[in-house]
């Protein structure tokens, strides 16, 4: 068996849909699983038709239209999605009644993209003859907990989606399954983040034993920096998975952060493929590599970060001082990336401005606290970091030649990831510059 993500962009209209029916039919000897986004753009409009609703004004057309849409372009029948935007219109109008916005209610509306687009997509393979069948992921064995936004399946899900898969899809049926969405304890429906149908992929590869878990994009796999910025980028045929977790959590546009855990649990080999060029080996992501692999396998960057900066003479010699400052920080639930340390001094960032204002009064106790906003985590990843000499001052020379002032640097023994912190509007001479520099110019 094999587990297949298709992402937004994958199923945005019909003639994506074609490629994807394309794609699946050329794989039903492996006994394909398909999990499917949302229409490209869906989810956005839900959760921003439930914000307007939260003001008082009751505005479904927009997503309901743009869904009517990619139905009527398959051949979809009218009713097939009739009660979900019913349902859709009931709970925007309660939603305006009550001028309030919940978690819950965020997480209810946003899941109605995935559930309707699952249903037009197994519809319209099964009338163009692969025998498909939607399902909701929750059918299928996965209940979460209700951290509402940020839900995770629990303890016990592989074996209850092993069963219920067995149970519930017939042999020679293509399921069509919801990611993003699942549904806890309780019978609520929750999301795992957004961008999360990779993670529903990896975990249902892991609860399944899949022999691999494919992702499917609209790139020729995992880069070697981001093509928006740098029309050069390289495909890069494979890596290992300490290296994509890193890129994925410091701002890839490929993976969810999380979805290389659960393949990295089982040993699953996770291929990110090109939807639009479905020949492309595209990447393969697993234990090993490429032995002639360069040292640097790609560049990615998370913009928007905030950075604290305490200065305090009471660092010097102190015993617990930073211990202290990252217990305020934890109660008040602010995540940590990357942080530098002096003897006067100790600089971080987050990604989250609102929760580290509300804990600035406590951090001010310990020094003067200066907060630097709208800047850029900028990282280099490779296993050949902590091996190959002049790495750093390539990269740092490359930061000059771009102009670009770096403001903070953190690199750990043997690490894999060298992590610069550069100001937001500089981050595309310095990508730009720095993926010349690595991979462009002779070495």
């Amino acid at each position: 068996m094999i587990v297949m993500k298709f992402g937004g962009s994958s199923v945005e209209s019909r003639d994506q849909i074609e490629k994807v029916l394309q794609i699946v039919r050329a794989r039903l000897a492996r006994r394909p699983l398909v999990v499917s986004s949302a229409h490209k753009g869906m989810t956005d409009a839900l959760i921003n038709a439930a914000r307007v609703a939260a003001t008082g004004r009751l505005d479904p057309s927009p997503a309901v239209s743009k869904q009517r849409a990619v139905a009527a372009s398959l051949g979809c029948a009218p009713d097939l999605l009739a009660p979900f935007f019913q349902e859709v219109e009931d709970l925007l109008r309660g939603i305006s009644l009550v001028k309030e916005l919940s978690a819950r209610s965020l997480d209810y509306i946003a899941s109605f993209g995935e559930r309707m687009a699952v249903r037009c997509i197994a519809d319209f393979f099964a009338r163009s003859g692969v025998p498909a069948r939607a399902y909701d992921v929750w059918d299928l064995g996965f209940i979460t907990d209700a951290n509402f936004g940020r839900a995770r399946p629990l303890p016990g899900f592989e074996a209850r989606v092993k069963a219920m898969v067995a149970e519930r899809v017939p042999a020679g049926v293509v399921p069509i399954v919801t990611g993003f969405v699942g549904r806890n304890e309780a019978g609520e429906i929750t999301t795992v983040g957004r961008n999360g149908s990779d993670l529903t992929a990896t975990l249902l590869a892991a609860a399944l034993g899949a022999e691999e878990a494919q992702i499917w994009s609209d790139t020729d796999g995992v880069m070697t920096a981001d093509p928006s910025v740098v029309k050069t980028a390289r495909n890069i045929p494979t890596m290992r998975f300490d290296e994509a977790a890193e890129l994925a959590f410091f701002g890839s546009r490929v993976l969810h952060p999380s979805t290389l855990l659960p393949a990295m649990e089982k040993g699953i080999p996770v291929r990110v493929l090109n939807t639009n060029r479905p020949d492309h080996p595209g990447t393969v992501i697993g234990f090993s590599t490429d032995a002639a692999s360069p040292p640097v396998t790609s560049i990615a960057y998370r913009e928007r970060q905030v950075v604290l900066k305490i200065n305090s003479t009471r660092m010097f010699g102190e015993v617990g001082f930073l211990a202290q400052v990252l217990a305020v920080l934890a109660r008040h639930e602010v995540v940590i990336d990357v942080i530098t340390t002096s003897e006067v001094s100790v600089s971080m960032t987050t990604d989250d401005l609102g929760k580290l204002s509300r804990a600035l009064p406590e951090l001010e106790r310990f020094g003067a606290c200066e907060v630097l906003p709208n800047r850029t985590t900028l990282v280099v990843v490779g296993q050949g970091l902590p091996k190959q000499k002049g790495v750093a001052a390539q990269v740092l020379g490359a930061m000059a030649q771009a102009g670009v002032n770096v403001e903070m640097l953190s690199y750990a023994t043997g690490s894999i990831n060298l992590s610069m912190v550069i100001d937001d509007a500089l981050v595309a001479p310095a990508v730009e510059v720095l993926h010349r520099s690595l991979f462009e110019t002779a070495r």
